[in-house]
């Protein structure tokens, strides 16, 4: 077994764990896996938000939530949450897990994307140092900013962004 290559845990719909799968595997088969999104906001309530590196394997160059990933075989999704924002924006913080979704959608490159995502949400005023293998731009960007782009322009964002982000806006209203 190569080291570097990724595994998914793959659940039912009530994230029941099933077995493992290779990553990429999973996403070319759309097979129900375990994921996780992660929405830092800071003090004045702006979102910060990233572009995917152009080089990624699905969804390059697409403005997304904070981070992303998967839990690895094991790892709890709290602490793989916290793993992947400092792999991935070079930085930490409290996170809260708020809610999980399934959701399917077709992407580029062949890929399938069929998550169980969990949605944490993180404060934080500390600027990220955002790993450029994961990331090519960040902003921290005012919601109503943000609300109106997405409107404006759905096709620069990442299709799972798109289906959370109005649920993480309900969460923290009714918080």
């Amino acid at each position: 077994m190569n080291p570097k290559t990724e595994w998914v845990v793959l659940v039912d719909p009530e994230d029941r764990p099933l077995g493992t799968m290779e990553k990429m595997e999973a996403h070319r088969l759309g097979v129900l896996h375990r994921a996780f999104s992660v929405f830092v906001f800071n003090s004045k309530g702006h979102l910060l938000i990233h572009r995917r590196a152009h080089d990624k394997y699905h969804s390059g160059g697409l403005w997304t939530n904070t981070c992303c990933s998967h839990p690895r075989p094991e790892e709890g999704v709290v602490d793989a949450a916290q793993r992947r924002l400092m792999e991935e924006m070079g930085m930490r913080c409290q996170l809260e897990p708020k809610f999980s979704f399934v959701y399917r959608a077709d992407l580029d490159h062949g890929m399938i994307e069929h998550e169980l995502d969990h949605v944490l949400i993180g404060y934080s005023d500390v600027p990220p140092v955002p790993n450029p293998e994961e990331v090519c731009e960040t902003l921290y960007i005012p919601i109503s900013e943000l609300e109106a782009d997405l409107e404006d322009h759905p096709e620069k964002y990442t299709a799972w962004f798109k289906i959370c982000f109005p649920e993480v806006l309900t969460t923290l209203l009714h918080a």
